[in-house]
């Protein structure tokens, strides 16, 4: 007996005796052998006279669902689909498992119809009909006499011990879990009037999930339990608050930082989460252009001077920065991080946590560094002119050190150094390079389909993209929740300070004219790096212009 087939027999999908019979049929050719639970579930279907069903085409009414218990429904897998013939068709994978079915039955005392189907789409369905938590939510409703109390403050927070918990825990908890499990970077609790929404930001954009209507009632509730888990006070509901939660989950470390701020209709929550998984992708996995990656390998092997990383929240940044740290890694350098927050623990790297409440800004963090004897610094980011100074005056005292900064592009870098009232002179002798970068979606590998509209013939001309090249564009399924993207990968613009553009930098040019300077020595824009990846087949022209906001870019659509 197969591996597959055992673990149906385990879940009561199937019978000893029909695993007799498909190993029997197999054997002598009159059946195709065994791959699939799909495959199984269809001849089981046909051997038993019951109805098969992949979900793609089958919408279930949502009337019909409100009539069942979402726990029953969660714990059993079932999913009531629709009405036929004065029956009530139920989607499972079990066969075999009837005690469900006759709960379900006894409970409404409809009449119920089995219909097979794969057990990770029901499961996926039950999710986005019902709701996260629609279990927990549906025990609340029974337990009208649910407080939220002060458990005492744990240093961590294990998901799958805590899930046995009170109610309000394990909605909390599976929150956390879904968003962990869907790669999101963010969850958004937003209240409202009438209802409590929840969002993840999933590969940089926001994406609604579904939530049972009734969570509006235990707004206050969840957001008490988040409170406490970030070790808040619960009671302050007027005045912002910021906390941290570590959680695990799968033998995974989660840093969560949560922001709650008083709104209109309650507390809005957002939690950031940075997975401490302390593993750092090597430079050629960042997925540089090679003009990009040898100027990089060069800066990294300088002995003094600023690196500047520049770009939007969320594009990336510390990920290459902590990148370039480890490829200079090692036993003869010194390298000391300061930070807000650490997003990644990396062994043979001393990283300081910035703590404004007990007065560890980055500027006094930095001057404390530079008594501990380091060879290479990496500053979280470049806030003000007395963090800009030090940094300097770092890097011109035999120090390499890398930093980010808020621009739209790298020209911008040196001339928001010099806006900050770093002189220029300084400026000119001490930056070495500036990267600027993005994050493109990329194209789900499942349902990317090759777009041969009349628009993207138009976006071909003006952009000048060959006939030869395919270019893709996104459609959406199940996989990448419609959304037709899965995953991101940087675009960047290298700038390097040669001796023409620091010049221009020593007379405060523009950063307009150094951007075409920079470009007539060679180097590439952002967007013109994006088209890159759209050669490659890996994302769209839309993507691309989303994220650069290129004008000269912009097609008109229609």
């Amino acid at each position: 007996m197969t591996e597959l087939l055992e673990q149906m027999v385990a879940a009561r999908q199937l019978s000893s005796a029909d695993v007799t019979s498909l190993e029997a049929k197999a054997s002598q050719g009159h059946s195709p052998l065994v791959e699939n639970e799909d495959s199984i579930l269809q001849w089981l279907a046909d051997e038993y006279g019951v109805s098969f069903t992949d979900l793609e085409s089958v919408e279930p009414d949502r009337e019909l669902l409100s009539q069942f218990p979402a726990r029953v429904l969660l714990k059993e897998e079932l999913l009531p689909l629709r009405r036929v013939n004065g029956t009530i068709e139920v989607a499972t994978s079990r066969l075999f498992a009837t005690r469900g079915l006759d709960t379900l039955k006894t409970m409404t005392g409809l009449k119920l119809t089995p219909v097979l189907a794969p057990s990770g789409i029901i499961q996926k369905e039950i999710k986005k009909r019902l709701g996260v938590g629609a279990d927990t939510i549906d025990t609340l409703k029974e337990d009208e006499a649910f407080q939220v109390v002060d458990e005492g403050f744990a240093e961590d927070t294990d998901l799958d011990s805590a899930a046995e918990d009170a109610s309000i825990i394990r909605f909390v908890n599976q929150v956390l879990s879904d968003a962990i499990e869907l790669r999101a970077t963010d969850i958004h609790l937003e209240p409202f009037e009438n209802e409590l929404q929840i969002r993840y930001r999933i590969d940089g954009v926001l994406q609604d999930v579904p939530v049972p209507a009734e969570i509006k009632r235990f707004q206050p509730a969840i957001v008490s339990r988040v409170k406490i888990l970030s070790h808040l006070n619960i009671a302050e509901k007027r005045v912002p608050q910021d906390g941290r939660i570590k959680i695990r989950v799968n033998e995974s470390d989660v840093d969560v930082r949560v922001s709650i701020i008083p709104m209109l209709h309650g507390e809005a929550v957002v939690m950031r989460l940075l997975r401490q998984d302390g593993s750092v992708i090597g430079l050629r996995q960042l997925g540089m252009a090679e003009r990009e990656l040898g100027l990089f390998e060069r800066v990294l092997g300088l002995p003094h001077g600023i690196v500047l990383v520049t770009g939007p929240t969320g594009s990336g940044k510390t990920t290459t920065l902590y990148t370039a740290l480890g490829e200079i890694n090692d036993m003869v350098r010194k390298i000391i991080t300061i930070e807000d927050p650490i997003e990644y623990q990396i062994r043979g790297i001393n990283q300081i946590q910035v703590s404004e409440k007990a007065g560890l800004t980055f500027a006094r963090g930095l001057r404390a560094i530079l008594r501990h004897d380091p060879d290479v610094l990496l500053i979280g980011e470049i806030r003000d002119k007395e963090t800009a100074q030090i940094a300097v005056q770092a890097s011109l005292t035999g120090h390499l050190v890398f930093s980010t900064l808020h621009t739209n592009d790298a020209p911008g870098a040196v001339s928001r150094l010099i806006d900050m009232g770093v002189e220029p002179y300084l400026v000119a002798s001490s930056v070495e390079a500036v990267l600027a970068q993005r994050l493109v979606r990329l194209l789900c590998p499942d349902c990317k389909s090759p777009d041969t509209s009349e628009r993207m013939n138009n976006v071909r001309q003006q952009l000048g993209i060959a006939a030869e090249i395919t270019v893709y564009q996104a459609n959406g399924c199940e996989s990448c929740r419609q959304t037709g993207y899965h995953g991101r990968h940087a675009i960047f613009e290298m700038m390097d300070m040669t001796a023409k553009i620091r010049e221009m930098s020593l007379q405060h040019r523009s950063s307009g004219e150094l951007r075409e300077r920079a470009k007539a020595e060679g180097m590439t824009l952002l967007n013109d790096d994006g088209w890159r990846l759209v050669h490659q087949g890996m994302t769209t022209p839309d993507e691309v212009m989303r994220v650069t906001k290129d004008e000269q870019a912009i097609v008109a659509k229609g």
